[in-house]
């Protein structure tokens, strides 16, 4: 889920239909209230974040992102006109992780995303957040609306796959090397029991875990 932050309503649905068209979720935001009530609910993998907009404006929401326990990790590429370059700058020195200037081209948006994505999915994260589904990577702990989740070694490795690419379609041949490894030979079927007993313990959240039909597993929402 990538969540957009943008007052100019034809700029927001032509970045929205980009992403989706590269395979991402998106919701956009006219103003930083409505933002910040949707990222009490849910975390996203990523913030485009305008500069210009009405009350808070771009500087001061990531301000709010990067000094936020749960939000300081999270990813944003910010978004100004090519006169306020400077305050582009002042987003960098804030934790913004990459800036784009007005008009730009849906390829290089696109790029810039998928670049950010890809440091950002790298970097060793102590706690991931997905839901009501929390876990510290730290101390191996995951909890399911505050209640403990006891998992197996693979059962943690799966879930934590998953959490770090929430909302991407992950194939069986990529899910069976990030968790088995090259090296593993068994049959598919493990992985289909892995998933059930997952989901078992995950309880009513194991519901995100979506069965992709012929291709794999994706954790969602919708």
């Amino acid at each position: 889920m990538i969540y957009i932050v943008e007052d100019d309503e034809n700029i927001r649905e032509m970045e929205s239909y980009a992403l989706k068209n590269s395979g991402f979720e998106v919701i956009g935001f006219g103003e930083g209230k409505s933002f910040f009530a949707a990222i009490e609910k849910r975390i996203p993998l990523l913030v485009v974040l305008d500069i210009m907009l009405p009350g808070d404006d771009g500087l001061e929401i990531l301000k709010k992102i990067k000094t936020g326990e749960k939000t300081k990790n999270l990813p944003v590429i910010m978004v100004t006109a090519k006169t306020a370059e400077i305050d582009a700058v002042k987003g960098l020195d804030g934790g913004a992780d990459d800036y784009i200037t007005k008009p730009f081209g849906i390829m290089e948006f696109i790029s810039r995303v998928k670049a950010v994505l890809r440091r950002s999915l790298k970097q060793e994260k102590d706690s991931l957040v997905f839901g009501e589904i929390f876990m510290d990577d730290k101390k191996r702990i995951v909890t399911v609306s505050g209640k403990n989740c006891e998992l197996t070694y693979k059962e943690y490795e799966l879930l934590k796959y998953f959490m770090s690419n929430e909302s991407m379609v992950l194939s069986r041949e990529m899910i069976m090397d990030k968790v088995w490894g090259t090296d593993f030979e068994g049959e598919s079927r493990t992985l289909d029991m892995h998933i059930k007993t997952l989901r078992q313990k995950l309880e009513d959240a194991g519901k995100y875990i979506k069965t992709v039909r012929n291709v794999g597993y994706k954790l969602d929402m919708n």
